[in-house]
């Protein structure tokens, strides 16, 4: 499949479509960990409505700022908001994914509501065979709408409880801080989260980051080090300075550089860099469906490929579904079957990253890895 520009909405829908439409049970047998999703960003049209309903508020769409009154009219108006490059040029386009994301956190009031939002990212994911996940939240963009830690973290906490107790899926939580805010509400939160530490087990760095480096971060990741919490931040495709924030995660925030690094896609690009995140055994976070309103096939697919043939432990995830053609983890794995004609022994590799690159304990990873042997004995008759 040749295509010469970044795939507009409707190609993105179709290709979806293609992809579930080809044989991939192994890569559904395979039992998966997700280390880079957004809970925010799985906040569909469907949920969107039942929470506004639920709640007795009202429901607008920053686009126009119109009210909306039926789900319908919420698909349409999520639908025009969909990051699509064949009507708006790139910054454009990233300064409208982050309107519409943000606006989706109004909906959420209550603990139900939080718990709700989790259990459907817990019940898509097991679908999928998920066994582990490590999931994002962005808690500035909750406080500032007035909500409570108690509330948010109480929610998020009985879903994982009940995710492990009747899915059987495992998970811990990563609280990132939004780079266009400052450094010192970064600060701020950090300490405000210490009593949730149960449940968290890193620390990352997300939103806009437009002449925002890694280093302005410095102080509250080194001090999150010292508190025992692992360290990841986003460095995304193709962004400004794309190698240089790249270079600081992978070597000089918190003293030495970080334990993963999200996206940062772009190190394929730079000798360098690969050798500096293959030394220092670096996890990636790569989400490659969500890089196609930038690039091409034709450049996507050889990055991806080209980082995992110099042994960088690349993982495949889903980054935001709800804003993403409703793709999760099995569809990225899926495209990147198609991207990089990767065979199942190479999502062998893949699965067996993504375990070693997780932060769960050495018990669950040992676990996880005996079933993906077993998945391997039954396909291929070996281990």
């Amino acid at each position: 499949m040749g295509i010469e520009e970044a795939l507009p909405a409707s190609a993105r829908d179709k290709l979806r479509a293609e992809l579930l439409a080809e044989d991939h049970i192994f890569i559904q047998a395979l039992p998966k960990v997700e280390l880079h999703v957004h809970i925010e960003g799985t906040i569909t049209a469907e949920l969107r409505w039942k929470f506004t309903q639920r709640n007795g508020t009202p429901l607008r769409i920053a686009a126009n700022g119109s009210e909306i009154h039926s789900l319908k009219e919420l698909e349409h108006a999520m639908d025009l908001l969909r990051p699509d490059p064949s009507r708006v040029n790139n910054d454009e386009e990233r300064f409208q994914f982050f309107e519409a994301y943000y606006e989706g956190f109004a909906c959420l009031k209550t603990k139900q509501d939080y718990f709700d939002l989790a259990m459907h990212y817990y019940e898509n994911t097991a679908r999928m065979n998920v066994r582990y996940a490590e999931i994002f939240f962005d808690p500035q963009g909750h406080t500032a709408k007035g909500m409570s830690w108690d509330v948010m973290m109480g929610g998020f906490r009985e879903a994982k409880e009940r995710a492990e107790r009747e899915l059987n899926v495992k998970s811990a939580w990563i609280m990132c801080f939004l780079r266009d805010l400052s450094p010192e509400s970064a600060m701020e939160h950090y300490e405000a989260a210490l009593p949730y530490r149960d449940i968290i087990v890193g620390i990352g760095l997300d939103s806009n980051e437009e002449d925002r480096p890694p280093v302005l971060f410095d102080e509250v990741f080194t001090r999150a080090r010292k508190d025992g919490f692992k360290l990841t931040m986003h460095c995304d495709a193709d962004s400004k300075n794309a190698h240089e924030h790249i270079r600081q995660c992978a070597s000089v925030v918190a003293g030495h550089g970080l334990d993963r690094i999200d996206h940062g896609i772009n190190a394929a690009e730079d000798q360098g860099l690969m050798n500096l995140i293959k030394e220092r055994d670096l996890g990636m976070t790569i989400c490659p469906w969500s890089y196609l309103r930038h690039t091409t096939f034709e450049e996507l697919g050889p990055k991806i490929r080209t980082l995992l043939d110099v042994g960088i432990k690349v993982t495949i995830n889903s980054d935001d579904p709800a804003y993403m053609e409703d793709c999760w983890v099995l569809h990225n794995m899926l495209l990147v079957r198609r991207l990089c004609n990767f065979s199942d022994r190479e999502f062998l590799v893949l699965a067996r990253n993504a375990v070693h690159a997780c932060w769960a304990s050495d018990a669950v990873k040992e676990g996880m890895l005996r079933e993906i042997d077993l998945v391997q004995q039954h396909f291929m008759g070996e281990q």
